[in-house]
């Protein structure tokens, strides 16, 4: 009788088991999917953001009314909700700061 009721909880541990890696493919499968449509919004983004780049420095003048070269300068958004074109050099050590100080607050 002991045999048998240990043979018995062994079969549910396995059938138990075998029922979380069917719940875990069926998990995986589902964030599979979630993933490749989040990495499609994530590209269409960019491509929407990368649109809007081109066509606000398309429509940009410097003083002299000539256009602002993008490659040149970029776009800055503060924490404030202003919106700053700066030159890229400025922006790339502007940057090194913000991940200075994020990294002291770690």
């Amino acid at each position: 009788v002991a045999a048998q009721k240990c043979r018995k909880r062994k079969l549910n541990a396995i059938l138990n088991l075998e029922e979380d890696v069917c719940n875990l493919q069926t998990q995986k499968e589902s964030l599979k999917k979630e993933h490749s449509q989040c990495s499609k919004s994530i590209n269409q983004i960019k491509q929407k953001l990368n649109n809007l780049y081109h066509d606000i420095f398309s429509r940009m003048r410097d003083d002299q009314g000539r256009p602002v070269n993008p490659r040149q300068y970029v776009i800055h958004c503060s924490s404030n909700g202003s919106v700053f074109i700066i030159p890229k050099h400025l922006a790339k050590s502007e940057q090194k700061e913000d991940n200075r100080k994020e990294q002291k607050q770690k």
